[in-house]
Formats: C-alpha cells, sequence, structure tokens
C-alpha cells in the first residue's frame, strides 16, 4: 500500500513536470511515464486518461495553496497575526514552489472551469469570520471599512505576483534571479507593515 501511494505520488510530481514543460495539452502519457522512471501502463493503472492526470496535478497544487489561507482567516487569531501568518507562510512556502501560482493561472485561464469541478468551497465560513473582524474595527474607528473578499484578494495578490512575474523584476527592476531570494525576505519583512497600513482610515 506505502509503495502504491509512492509510485503515485512519484507519477504527480513527474506529470506536475511535464505540463508545466509542455503545459497541459501539449503533454503526452509517455513522456510523463519516462520522467516518473515507470511504464505508460502504470499511469493508465492509477489516473485512467491524461485529462484524470492532469485534474490530479491541478488539485494538488490547488490544495496545496489556497486552504491553509483560508484556515488562517478564519481562526481566532487577531488581524495583525492573520496579516502576519499568511505572509510568511505562503512567501515560505513559494520560495521553494516559485512555478506553482504561474501553474495554476496558466491552468485556469485553458479551463476555467476547472476550479469549479475539483476545489471545494472553502471560504464561506472563513470569510464571515474575517467580515466580522474587519468590520468591528470599522465600527471602532481603527480600520476603514472593507470587504473580507477584497481584503483577501489584496493581500495573496500581494503575496503571489512576485512569483508570477519574476523574469519581468530583473528587466523592470534589475532584480535577477540570484537576488531574488533577498528581494523575497525583504518583501516578506516589509508587506505586512504595509498591508495594515492599507487598512488604516
Amino acid at each position: 500500500m506505502e509503495t502504491e501511494s509512492a509510485t503515485r505520488e512519484q507519477i504527480l510530481t513527474a506529470a506536475h513536470t511535464v505540463f508545466l514543460r509542455r503545459g497541459t495539452s501539449g503533454a503526452r502519457m509517455q513522456e510523463i511515464a519516462k520522467e516518473a522512471g515507470v511504464n505508460q501502463a502504470l499511469l493508465h493503472y492509477y489516473f485512467g486518461t491524461k485529462q484524470a492526470l492532469a485534474d490530479a496535478v491541478f488539485r494538488a497544487a490547488a490544495s496545496n495553496l489556497l486552504p491553509g489561507v483560508f484556515e488562517v482567516v478564519g481562526s481566532a487569531l487577531p488581524l495583525d497575526q492573520k496579516i502576519q501568518t499568511v505572509v510568511d507562510r505562503y512567501i515560505g512556502f513559494l520560495r521553494t514552489r516559485p512555478y506553482l501560482p504561474g501553474y495554476l493561472v496558466s491552468e485556469l485561464h485553458a479551463d476555467p472551469d476547472r476550479a469549479a469541478l475539483l476545489l471545494p468551497r472553502p471560504g464561506v465560513a472563513a470569510l464571515a469570520a474575517l467580515q466580522q473582524q474587519l468590520d468591528a474595527g470599522a465600527e471602532n474607528g481603527t480600520l476603514q471599512p472593507i470587504r473580507a473578499e477584497h481584503f483577501l484578494i489584496n493581500m495573496v495578490s500581494m503575496i503571489i505576483f512576485p512569483f508570477l512575474i519574476r523574469p519581468m523584476l530583473d528587466v523592470i527592476f534589475g532584480i535577477s534571479s540570484d537576488q531574488f531570494d533577498a528581494y523575497l525576505t525583504e518583501r516578506q519583512r516589509s508587506l505586512p507593515g504595509f498591508i495594515r497600513s492599507a487598512l488604516r482610515p
């Protein structure tokens, strides 16, 4: 059983690599099998079709990125701590997977219905808890009024955007690939304060 699980993960990892290289539509099962070091029959045994494999890869990638954000914002942590935790956790996470935001965005553009089919709706209770905090801050005058959806999209966008445009950072700002990690450290340190300041009246 453990061997089967390891083989499945090995195939998912290889498929992700090939999908990144070729795009899902351009990827071939034979190439994925070669990347995974298994025969092509095993791919069909575990996943059936290329579409099923692509869906599994997309679901795994999205589940690594999204649910944790809602877990934090829906928790009982103070708002300042939620901001710090999301920024720290996700910049740290994406340092080791810098390709992930670009992969998810390209897949969603290629197949917009995929998100609704493959991802749960984790955000209702979490957004309600976040909105309650934001409303309380607006009522006591410490925060400007803002909908939870806007706040969350703003925060996540500021975390993800540098990873989406990483090749352009060198062209626009002179931040080379060798300097990117140092840039992320600086951004991780400054971004929570920037987000808090943007919320103030």
